[in-house]
């Protein structure tokens, strides 16, 4: 198997979180923004990639999504402010 992303989208800062595991960031955040797929994403506009995790193997990226699944909603707000803290829009930089 290969390796893994887990990642948090949003609409605006502090706004709706929704979490999600792939292992092509680039290409499933790119169908986040184009609303391709029907579903709870595309419901509320969530486009802005926040935050993500790299892992080698894509089983490792499920169990921390699963287990992130259980956080608080403070607790994921604030893995997203340590590392993004204007809530800017990484989708660019992956392509950078």
């Amino acid at each position: 198997m290969t390796g893994g992303h887990v990642y948090i989208v949003t609409n605006r800062p502090s706004g709706t979180l929704y979490l999600g595991v792939t292992n092509n960031l680039a290409r499933r955040v790119w169908e986040h923004r184009t609303g391709i797929h029907e579903g709870f994403t595309k419901r509320y506009g969530l486009k802005r990639l926040v935050w993500y995790e790299a892992h080698d193997e894509i089983e490792l990226a499920i169990q921390r999504e699963k287990t992130m699944k259980h956080w608080s909603r403070a607790w994921k707000v604030r893995l997203i402010l340590d590392i993004n803290p204007d809530w800017r829009d990484l989708y660019e930089d992956l392509n950078a």
